[in-house]
Parts: structure tokens; sequence; C-alpha cells
């Protein structure tokens, strides 16, 4: 990646509950690494949190343990900017033009309301529909050039992308919002569900022993793992062995993810163990990262 003097990064959470292992490596890992690079943006973007119906006690916790998952993590305000959302006015103003600007056409290729609205889309909110705008808005109101993304949010940038050149193409200024990039993670995929490894690890998941959570004990850790859904068959020594594993893949990318290896590398270091034994090495793997940033957060 090309770094230039004059790069903004921008990025948001949504605060819904306390941070994970999958936030972790996804997001927060790569934004404490970007705030030493560039000019760096982080927001706890409670507006896209109201999309679904929340209790304003229970939002209001759940910014709190955000902005102090995020400082935990190793975010440094005095390297940083980070603030709440609906703090700065700037955001739904922007929207509102940008809802204007976007087409209807745009928005009915967003894969992910059809995920989230599920069959009954009629019952869905207007603004779980168009939310893609108000990233939209997040990203060009502070003219970021890079934004972190993963696998399930590289459309909506795609999209941010076509409003901010369709803005500059109707008011004849070329210039005026940059298109921005995506900074993807090299080796770093979707951390999944430890009970379904087809389904991302997620706050909204019913069962706790579906993610770990960053403020989770040494134990919870060791008992989560070991509950972790696997199936019966040892560690093979080749990426073509993991087809149709996605719950074998997941625990072994994890593991690659927290030790800075290849998966590659991984599998031939574990060739041949069984699960049970590997998830000891992968107990202890997590609690090393995570019980810190645990610690910090009390």
């Amino acid at each position: 990646m090309s770094i230039k003097h004059n790069d903004i990064v921008f990025s948001g959470v949504q605060p819904t509950g306390s941070l994970h292992l999958g936030n972790y490596l996804g997001a927060m890992k790569n934004f404490v690494d970007l705030q030493t690079k560039m000019t760096s943006i982080y927001c706890v973007v409670d507006l896209h949190a109201i999309t679904v119906f929340k209790k304003p006690s229970e939002l209001r916790d759940n910014i709190l343990e955000t902005t102090a998952g995020f400082l935990a993590c190793g975010l440094d305000f005095k390297k940083s900017i980070i603030f709440n959302q609906s703090s700065v006015s700037g955001h739904s103003e922007l929207a509102w033009i940008l809802n204007c600007i976007a087409r209807v056409g745009w928005m009915n290729r967003m894969t992910q309301f059809k995920e989230k609205a599920g069959s009954n889309k009629e019952n869905a909110s207007v603004g779980l529909y168009i939310y893609p705008n108000l990233m939209a808005a997040d990203i060009l109101l502070y003219k970021a050039t890079h934004v972190p993304v993963g696998d399930d949010q590289k459309q909506h940038l795609e999209l941010a992308r076509d409003i901010a050149q369709k803005f500059n193409n109707d008011f004849n200024n070329s210039n005026f919002f940059p298109l921005p990039e995506p900074l993807i993670q090299k080796n770093i995929s979707r951390v999944m569900s430890l009970r379904d490894g087809k389904k991302k690890m997620s706050k909204s998941d019913d069962s706790e022993y579906s993610r770990i959570g960053l403020d989770d004990s040494e134990d919870e850790i060791k008992k989560k793992i070991k509950k972790a859904k696997t199936d019966s068959l040892p560690i093979p020594g080749n990426l073509l062995d993991l087809k149709n594993r996605p719950e074998a893949l997941n625990l072994l990318n994890i593991y690659s993810f927290l030790t800075n290896s290849k998966l590659e590398n991984t599998l031939k270091l574990m060739e041949g163990k069984d699960f049970s034994k590997f998830k000891n090495e992968l107990s202890d793997v997590i609690i090393s990262t995570i019980c810190p940033i645990g610690k910090k957060n009390k």
C-alpha cells in the first residue's frame, strides 16, 4: 500500500454490544496499525445502530462499551480522531443530500439489506434500506481516501465510490469528493461463528458460545473453544482437504491470524493432530491476545 502524507482513513463500528474476536481481527487490529501511518478517523456509528430498534438505555451503554473497546485495543486519541457519529450533524445532513444523488436501482442491488431484512422486507425500516447512503456520507464527509473493509462491506464501499463520482459529475467538480480506496487486509478472511462455520461471528447471535468476547475471562475462553464445533477428522496438511469443513477451517484461520502465520504454515505445523489437542493450543493463543485487552477494558 502506497501512503501519501495527506491520506485519510475512516472507519466506523456499530455499538451493538461488547466487541468480540471477529471485530478485533477484522477491524481493530488494523485500525491500531493504520493510526501510525496516516490521518485516522474512527467513529462509533450509533445512527447505523438504530436501523433496528434499540432501547435508548441499551444504546447508551453500548456506545460506552464500544468506545472503551476502541481504547483497550490500542487506539490512541493522541494519534486518532475518535468520536460518536450522532455528535456531528454533518453525517445526517450529507446523508440526505446523497439520498437525492443515489439511485433506487443501486439500493436494490445491496445484498446486505436482503440478508438483514429476511423474507419480511415490507416490515423493515426505511433506514435499513438506505443506510449504505449514510455509510457513504460518513466516509465522504471527511473526504477519506482509504477505508478498511471486510468482504461483507466491499459492496457498500463500491456504492460510496459511485455516489461520489455521480456527485462530482452532477456538479461539474471532478475533485470535490475523492473516490475512497478499500484497504483489505492480506491473509485475513471473515472470522466465523464457533457454532456454525458458515455464519459470521456476530454480537447478535443468541448463543454466547458462538463468539469470543474481548472481555471474556481465561476460563470462559477455554470453555467456548472446547465447545466450538469441529468434526471428527484430524487436521489435514493441505488446504484442499479443508474443503467442506467450515468449522475446522475457521479455527485454523483464527490460530493463523493470531500467530501472524499463513494458513499453509499452520497446516504443516498441526498436520495429523486431533482437534481436542489443537483446541488447547488455540485457547492459549487467544488468551494471550485477548485477556490483556479485557483487563484494560475493566
